[in-house]
């Protein structure tokens, strides 16, 4: 008995009519849904209006692209359809047509009977609209740029163009080339598809297998083409700017002397191959197309591939130099101009040795801030005495500056956040992830300079609530908004927020801050559950009236998703101020369109600048943009595309001023293009004579990361050369091209009104100065350091070589590393002793006083007071020295500046007694 065929199972139009509408109806509702949210979020933090000009230009730009792309296409379809032949003419035409076979392919004959056209074109133009609206729409800040452009103010060397035409407008005009290309092939395919079908075209008889209408439409697209082709011609001579031969970032002698001809020549080919495309409309020749297109990418290859390669091999490289010069100084200038690198001030440091204890002491404040705590050191023992549960943590460590009672101090801290995925796993529910752990508590301050006699640091703030001990008073401590933050949390529910652990009990809270999202009625919670797909925010008992939704938690996620057009700097740092805590985010407008600039980031950006301060609340989530550089024409343009988002930087409270610092990221960007770019003359350019590194260091356990890491950016507290008193600088040494010996350090000034100003301090080039990497080898080398470090290292510890300091005081070099030591099975570093060197000296102690009166002792002043013989005054002075070093020893600054100020006038006193002598 033969088996029974399974049925089939088949699927009516109306059954899968009705899959398609509920899959799209879901893909509609949770892109609606999504907008609904952010709008209701928009509203809740006071930037509603961002929101609509945002989604209002999407919307817009969306809508113009569908419609016009769309209706485009669909006539082009419709062209087709109504010029296309009937499938039995079609095959006459083709049969009596001299030396074609008499047979076509039955496709047309099968399907075009059966085809709905009108109702499939409108659907494949519908579709090709839809994919290019849905590409084009992420061009919505291009566009809003085009639109509010405001002038640069200067203008390029080779068209004299102002710059915003290549910032705003250049950018503007290559996206809608690229459009109005794929209008072209979507109107292309469409149509050729449409005849195709309809025995128009004919694969087997190519390439006489066309139709006069086919080649009637076909010659017109191309006609466009070549027409858009003649545009792109004339925005490539732009496009030269952007250029890298090598030598020259930008236009070169070949760019300008053969290739903007060529451009030329190929923009009058291109238009003239659409003269005569449009004119085989009436020809109907299917040769004309075909050379046409061989002429226009033959002369393409042939001028601007082949000639230009060969004239700059024989002509511009044996007179490169010569040829080359102008357009060097084209880069140098544009360089330095869109980093802002012609803005730094050269200055001479002399380099001397003439420091001594008296000098330190005039320099306190300097010494006084000496960083000997490394960040991950203090992060992980940050960890092991102030995490307190396990589900707080610390995230990174900041470096600020403050004006305590001690004076003006140089401070770590860090922000005390919780990491709800380090909660037990049975506790992670949803009640305790959404409701009640909802928020970090305090923070952790340290001195950079001083530690305990264990060797950890010394705590201004610790603890829960925070416990100032010489720090500043914080009175809001609570950290709903952090560098974690991931997810939402649910506030002003039935059940009270876990605030901090106190003994065996728990202490609670209730959120009084401005942020969040209500979610009184029932339609918002299913708004919010449907959008996070949690279905607990409806069905759950705990959410009340009152309750709100805090979304965004994380800092830079919030300010990204108001101001997605901002560069955001890698490390945003905490402040605490009139005892509140608030995050500053450091944040850059930037653009890869400045002419003959170098690409100095990862994204191909050639222009930078911080342009923007964001100030986040840490418990209310407030966020404001304050402008810190309103010279800066994107950030003036943005403020003409959001005029109620940025404030002046005056407006900022005036505390928080006090903390704003020159961002890392932005310098370590100028300081990497200033190694090439501080050398101004062409020819040093160019041969890299005077080329300057970054330099090495012995970082990690042992200093075993030789031949060593390049050395970063570090902040400090210092009194510069020349000026009054001391600030908080960010600064970074610099070392020839492969050699280690220093040449130059580079600072940026951080504290008002001085702020944003860099300056350069050159070493005299005929004297040797010590580099970092040089030093580092001469710890090595000095043997009672290397046996210690041995010693450690075999009674089951492990020594971590912390960071190479080069500290500038007054017209000196001192070199500073701190040693830690941590146990094999233990996670805390100890700080154990402090390296210093000053000229051919090495030294390490205990503490850094230790290792300063170690290193200058043998240079230290001696006096004597007025009126004693010369024995007697030099036996008072040698007591009041050997105090001073007794209390440097110990750490006590104050103590020692005491005995110095006693040994001033026996100085005085005996330096008069000598010369009446010698009178």
């Amino acid at each position: 008995m033969r088996p029974q065929p399974k049925p089939r199972v088949r699927f009516s139009r109306t059954a899968i009519a009705v899959v398609v509408a509920v899959i799209a109806g879901l893909i509609v509702a949770g892109r609606i849904t999504g907008v609904v949210v952010d709008w209701l979020w928009f509203g809740s933090i006071g930037y509603v209006n961002v929101f609509w000009t945002v989604i209002s230009a999407q919307a817009l730009l969306f809508a113009a692209v569908f419609a016009v792309s769309a209706s485009v296409i669909g006539a082009s379809g419709f062209i087709a359809h109504r010029c296309a032949r009937r499938p039995g003419s079609w095959q006459v035409e083709v049969a009596q047509a001299p030396g074609t076979p008499e047979r076509i392919s039955g496709m047309a004959e099968q399907l075009a009977p059966h085809i709905p056209w009108r109702i499939s074109i409108a659907g494949a133009a519908l579709a090709f609209g839809l994919v290019i609206a849905a590409g084009e729409t992420s061009s919505w800040d291009l566009v809003l740029r085009f639109v509010h452009q405001v002038p640069f103010g200067e203008r390029d060397p080779v068209f004299g163009k102002d710059i915003g035409f290549y910032l705003f407008s250049l950018p503007a005009c290559i996206a809608l080339k690229n459009w109005l290309l794929q209008l072209l092939f979507g109107s292309a395919i469409v149509a050729g598809l449409v005849y195709a079908i309809r025995g128009d075209i004919t694969v087997e008889q190519m390439p006489r297998g066309l139709s006069r209408a086919a080649t009637a439409h076909g010659s017109a697209l191309l006609g466009l083409f070549f027409a858009l082709k003649a545009w792109s011609y004339t925005l490539d001579r732009f496009l030269l700017l952007y250029g890298d031969n090598g030598v020259v970032v930008g236009a070169g002698y070949t760019d300008i002397h053969v290739e903007l001809p060529v451009l030329w020549l190929l923009v009058g080919v291109a238009a003239a191959a659409a003269v005569v495309s449009w004119l085989n409309m009436r020809w109907l020749s299917y040769r004309i197309p075909a050379a046409s297109l061989l002429v226009l990418f033959g002369s393409s290859l042939l001028f601007a591939e082949i000639y230009p390669a060969l004239f700059e091999r024989l002509y511009v490289k044996p007179s490169e130099l010569q040829l080359e010069t102008p357009y060097i100084k084209y880069n140098i200038a544009l360089t330095r101009r869109a980093y802002g690198l012609g803005q730094i001030a050269v200055k001479p440091f002399p380099a001397e040795l003439g420091l001594d204890l008296a000098s330190l002491d005039a320099n306190r404040a300097t010494v006084d801030n000496i960083r000997l705590w490394d960040v991950q050191p203090l992060l992980d023992t940050y960890a092991q005495l102030q995490e307190i549960r396990t589900y707080y943590k610390f995230l990174s460590v900041d470096i600020d500056r403050y004006r305590l009672a001690s004076g003006y101090r140089q401070v770590m801290l860090s922000a005390r956040e919780l990491e709800p995925s380090m909660l037990p796993e049975n506790a992670q529910t949803w009640v305790n992830l959404h409701l009640l752990f909802t928020h970090g508590n305090g923070i952790v301050m340290s001195p950079v300079t001083e530690k305990s006699t264990e060797g950890l640091p010394s705590l201004y703030l610790q603890d829960i609530p925070p416990v100032a001990s010489g720090g500043p008073t914080i009175v809001q401590p609570r950290v709903y908004f952090g560098e974690g933050g991931s997810g939402y949390v649910i506030v002003n529910g039935s059940v009270p927020e876990f605030d901090y652990p106190k003994g065996k009990d728990n202490v609670y809270t209730t959120y009084s801050g401005r942020d969040g999202v209500g979610l009184g009625s029932t339609a918002r919670r299913s708004l919010f559950a449907w959008q996070y797909d949690d279905p607990n925010i409806l069905l759950t008992g705990y959410i009340t009236g009152n309750s709100r939704i805090l979304l965004h938690r994380n800092i830079q996620d919030r300010v990204r998703t108001i101001a997605p057009f901002l560069m955001l700097d890698h490390d945003p740092y905490l402040v605490v101020s009139n005892g509140r805590l608030f995050w500053i985010q450091d944040a850059y407008t930037t653009s890869r369109w400045f002419p003959y600039a170098q690409a100095g980031t990862d994204d191909g950006a050639n222009y930078i600048r911080n342009a923007v301060k964001v100030v986040i609340d840490a418990y209310n989530g407030t966020v404001d943009f304050y402008v810190s550089d309103p010279d800066d024409p994107l950030v003036r343009t943005w403020q003409r595309i959001f005029p109620g988002l940025f404030k002046p930087l005056a407006a900022m409270p005036q505390d928080l001023q006090q903390h704003i610092r020159y961002p890392e990221d932005l310098f370590l960007i100028q300081a990497q293009l200033y190694r090439a770019y501080h050398m101004d003359a062409p020819e040093v350019f160019y041969n890299r004579e005077d080329l300057w590194q970054f330099p090495r260091e012995l970082v990690g356990i042992d200093g075993a990361n030789a031949p060593g890491t390049p050395m970063a950016p570090y902040y400090t507290i210092m009194r510069l050369p020349g000026e009054p008193h001391e600030e908080f600088v960010l600064m970074l040494p610099m070392v020839p091209n492969q050699r280690d010996n220093m040449i130059a350090w580079l600072a940026a000034r951080c504290d008002p009104p001085e702020y944003g100003k860099l300056v350069v301090y050159t070493f005299p080039k005929d004297k040797l100065v010590y580099g970092p990497f040089q030093i580092e080898a001469r710890i090595q080398q000095n043997t009672e350091i290397s046996q210690q470090i041995s010693l450690w290292n075999q009674m089951g510890s492990r020594v971590i070589r912390g960071h190479l300091l080069v500290v500038p005081i007054e017209n000196s070099i001192l070199y500073v590393s701190p040693l830690y030591l941590r146990a094999e099975s233990g996670q805390l570093p100890e700080l154990k002793r402090v390296i210093a060197a000053y000229g051919d000296r090495v030294v390490m102690a205990e503490t850094l006083g230790g290792a300063l009166a170690a290193l200058f002792e043998q240079n230290a002043p001696l006096a004597s007071p007025p009126g004693a013989t010369a024995d007697a005054r030099a036996r008072d002075a040698l007591a009041h020295y050997d105090r001073a070093i007794e209390r440097l020893k110990a750490g006590d600054w104050s103590g020692f500046g005491a005995e110095l100020d006693a040994l001033r006038p026996l100085l005085e006193a005996l330096g008069g007694g000598r010369t009446q002598g010698r009178q």
